[in-house]
């Protein structure tokens, strides 16, 4: 492998991991011969990309450049070589994946092992969290995002639209009452997401037109697994995506709550990719499989 090749993917394992030791694990070396190829990296371009101290090491603003740059590289290196393997028409190598939580347990995880029985020759590396990554730099071949699209660099694949409910346990309800209308919400406790971009008001048809109605609680969770997990657990009412928390409602777990007042929204679910003009093969093949699979009502 020539070594620069060596000392980029050093580098930027050490970025996306956030340490030398880790970046190691992934690579099978030791932390001492990707911090030597790191330092021959930076020593030929001249330039500190790492700002490393006893306790933390951040990238400095060159480091970010190069991380950007270099991770595309990368990306399209690995898209080359897919495409010459032992035999281009069967898709094989390492797939990384990156979806939420609820949709990584609920949607994939359920038809993994049969899309992996059906290529043997393939791998997947499926990494669940609610944050927003950035593909380039997590190193990611496909992404999940439910919700508007923004990254215009990227392509995209419609896999369904995901219905939204509002739901709550038994025990709750017994507790604090069935609400019978939206307006109720202010005397309920309402579970929400600590997001940045979560919005502290939910929408409900009212006389025939979508209104906004402000939600209040004393509980913020970073995922939908969380919110989910209070739900159960009687905390309060939560507005959760039909699909995380549709075997919940047929055990009885969780009960719809005004249903009446459903505004009927729906957020689409995409699969991205880089925008490559040929496709990787274990791309396309994995992307296909689940939009025939993924089961989400339009």
């Amino acid at each position: 492998m020539d070594n620069r090749l060596g000392e980029m993917e050093a580098f930027v394992e050490v970025a996306r991991r956030g340490s030398f030791a880790a970046a190691a694990k992934a690579q099978r070396r030791t932390p001492s011969a990707v911090s030597r190829a790191v330092a021959r990296l930076e020593a030929r371009l001249g330039v500190s990309l790492i700002r490393r101290t006893t306790r933390s090491m951040a990238l400095t603003p060159e480091g970010e450049l190069y991380l950007r740059r270099a991770a595309e590289l990368i990306a399209e290196f690995d898209a080359i070589e897919d495409g010459f393997g032992r035999d281009a028409a069967v898709p094989s190598g390492l797939l990384r994946v990156n979806a939420s939580v609820p949709f990584g347990t609920k949607v994939i995880l359920p038809v993994l092992p049969r899309f992996l029985g059906g290529h043997p020759r393939m791998r997947v590396d499926l990494a669940l969290t609610d944050d927003v990554v950035d593909l380039v730099e997590a190193r990611a071949d496909v992404a999940i995002r439910i919700g508007p699209l923004r990254d215009t660099r990227l392509r995209a694949k419609r896999l369904g639209r995901s219905r939204l409910a509002v739901v709550a346990s038994p025990d709750y309800l017994a507790r604090a009452g069935l609400p019978a209308h939206p307006d109720a919400l202010a005397h309920h406790n309402c579970l929400a997401f600590s997001f940045r971009r979560s919005l502290d008001t939910w929408p409900f048809l009212i006389d025939g037109a979508v209104a906004q109605r402000p939600v209040r609680g004393n509980f913020f969770g970073n995922s939908g697994e969380v919110v989910r997990m209070m739900a159960l657990g009687g905390a309060g009412l939560a507005r959760l995506a039909r699909f995380h928390v549709e075997e919940d409602i047929a055990a009885g777990r969780l009960v719809p709550v005004l249903e009446a007042f459903s505004p009927g929204d729906a957020e689409d679910v995409h699969a991205l990719y880089a925008g490559h003009e040929r496709l990787s093969l274990r791309i396309r093949c994995f992307v296909d499989f689940l939009a025939a699979h993924a089961a989400l009502r339009d």
